[in-house]
């Protein structure tokens, strides 16, 4: 098979969730202790950090390898799902892994995975670990798919584990509670490997506390070691920074990140930072350079990202209900800056399984957002929610506009329609975001 064909039998032999959803979520970690079992336990043979959380995990992931990035290690990043193509889910230094690394891979271990039966994802995960196993990389940041104590990923043994964020997403899966959702994350918690919370919420915190405690792992909450006192935003440059302080000692951290959730974020990565350092040398210098430049580092895309300037277009992988949240505040600090003016238009899409009524009500409370015109889309996936059940739904809290046949035509109508100094934003879902970026 060439590249082409390797992914086709990926795509459409495999049960793959960001397609067709729960059905391919695999309720134990059988398959991948078989496949790691099968290239000989690659997970064993380099250095990691494992980043679970509902909202931040990609974000923080980034981070962290571009500062290992920028200190000269050698650095794996496995992260889900992708924007444009399969190869940005296994990175080193930056750089995707290599169209004839996968079809080799694929066309070695083919009849013997498939006596395994694995989905998509632990597919995916035997490739990584493999890679980096063999490209002998310093340290590998991994970040967890979906979950965390049954996700395959939770195979390896961490330096540090970190858990950004719980919040109410794939609750069918996970637990209807931000508590039974922690369990879940929390199952990542090694004994004996440090943890490190990146926001403290009251009803998690005594899951991770509890976890910490019987495996015998130290814990830190990183928001009450780093308190974030300050934001400076840049609406320009794209540029934020931010304002800590630890112990009365002032830290500023400058980031090409700039939605308002990589604050949180950044707590959790500095306190891993401060971690690992107990294995690698890190210096301050390293740090400060590498959260600079995120996305030159590692290609990362979709993070309140600016796609046009006239007009000004952004777009924001944010999805579910915290993400939106976020995103709100984050248009919100767009206007506040005098880059934008008058009306907002939204270029929206979502998949079939997202309780949009956690979401229109967060865009109902807002004057922007209540007050945008919202170009309902598809996303090109077998997950994509029709635009006429968006549309209606967006009705029923006052949210006007109309539907479009792709994200694409969607994208040209706001930016056809919007005036000199409008908004433009495009969000709802990863898959919507993938096709502008």
């Amino acid at each position: 098979m060439n590249y082409k064909e390797t992914l086709n039998y990926l795509y459409e032999q495999l049960p793959m969730f960001h397609r067709i959803g729960a059905a391919a979520y695999k309720a134990n970690l059988d398959n991948t202790h078989a496949i790691c079992n099968l290239l000989g336990h690659p997970e064993n043979k380099f250095k990691s950090i494992h980043v679970a959380g509902t909202n931040g995990k990609g974000s923080s992931s980034h981070m962290l390898a571009a500062v290992f990035q920028q200190a000269g290690y050698k650095t794996g990043l496995y992260t889900s799902p992708h924007l444009k193509d399969f190869r940005e889910r296994i990175k080193i230094n930056g750089k995707a892994i290599s169209q004839k690394k996968i079809v080799d891979f694929v066309e070695k271990y083919k009849e013997e995975f498939e006596e395994i039966k694995p989905s998509f994802f632990e597919w995916t995960v035997g490739l990584a670990f493999d890679h980096f196993s063999k490209e002998k990389v310093d340290i590998a940041i991994i970040e967890v798919g979906l979950g965390g104590r049954l996700d395959s990923t939770n195979v390896i043994t961490p330096l540090v584990s970190l858990i950004t964020n719980i919040g109410y997403d794939h609750t069918a899966l996970l637990g209807n509670t931000l508590e039974k959702i922690a369990i879940e994350k929390a199952g990542i918690i090694k004994p004996g490997v440090p943890v490190v919370i990146s926001e403290t919420q009251k009803e998690t915190r005594n899951v991770f506390l509890n976890t910490a405690k019987e495996r015998k792992s130290e814990l830190v909450f990183a928001d009450k070691l780093f308190v974030h006192k300050k934001e400076k935003y840049d609406a320009r440059k794209m540029l934020c920074t931010h304002s800590y302080s630890k112990k009365g000692k002032k830290t500023v951290i400058k980031t090409d990140l700039g939605g308002t959730y990589q604050a949180t974020n950044l707590a959790g990565v500095l306190v891993t930072l401060e971690l690992a350092g107990n294995h690698f040398k890190l210096s301050q210098k390293d740090i400060l350079s590498g959260l600079k430049n995120i996305k030159k580092l590692t290609g990362l895309h979709g993070r309140w990202e600016m796609i046009h300037k006239k007009p000004r277009v952004i777009c924001d992988t944010g999805h579910n209900t915290e993400g939106i949240k976020e995103v709100v505040k984050s248009v919100k600090r767009e206007y506040d800056s005098k880059m934008v003016k008058g009306q907002l238009h939204v270029v929206f899409g979502a998949v079939n399984d997202k309780d949009l009524s956690s979401v229109f009500p967060l865009f109902k409370k807002d004057p922007h957002f209540k007050n945008a015109f919202f170009y309902f889309c598809q996303p090109a996936i077998p997950r994509g929610m029709e635009t006429e059940i968006l549309e209606k739904e967006a009705a029923k809290f006052g949210l006007k506009g109309s539907s479009f046949k792709s994200v694409k035509r969607a994208l040209a109508a706001a930016k056809k329609a919007a005036k000199s100094g409008e908004l433009v934003f495009v969000g709802g879902s990863t898959f919507t975001v993938a096709e502008v970026v």
